[in-house]
């Protein structure tokens, strides 16, 4: 299902660090089509917690579902923050097992 950039944008911003214009930047961008890839993504993740916080099976505890539930609503956040794309915050960082700022990667 191909959606246009609005229907990708349409999304409770209230929970999470939004900047409309990292947003634009990011759809203008190098990684234009990453980020709208990430963003389909998150709008996937939405609903795979909303139906896993509806499942009345009991394959785990309830505070076990509600952790995982905002665990994947984090991710969402994320993609749709451009966090995850190759200049984002969070690729940027120095990480055990990630190239460093300097793109060499760790020992």
């Amino acid at each position: 299902m191909d959606e246009n950039d609005e229907q990708l944008l349409d999304f409770d911003k209230t929970e999470i660090d939004w900047r409309p214009e990292r947003a634009a930047e990011a759809l203008t961008g190098p990684y234009a089509d990453i980020y709208r890839n990430h963003l389909a993504v998150a709008r996937w993740a939405d609903g795979f917690a909303e139906r896993n916080q509806a499942s009345t099976v009991a394959a785990a505890s309830p505070e076990h579902r509600d952790g995982f539930v905002e665990g994947v609503l984090w991710m969402a956040a994320f993609l749709r923050q451009g966090d995850l794309l190759p200049d984002g915050q969070l690729l940027q960082q120095d990480q055990p097992g990630l190239p460093d700022r300097d793109g060499t990667p760790d020992s």
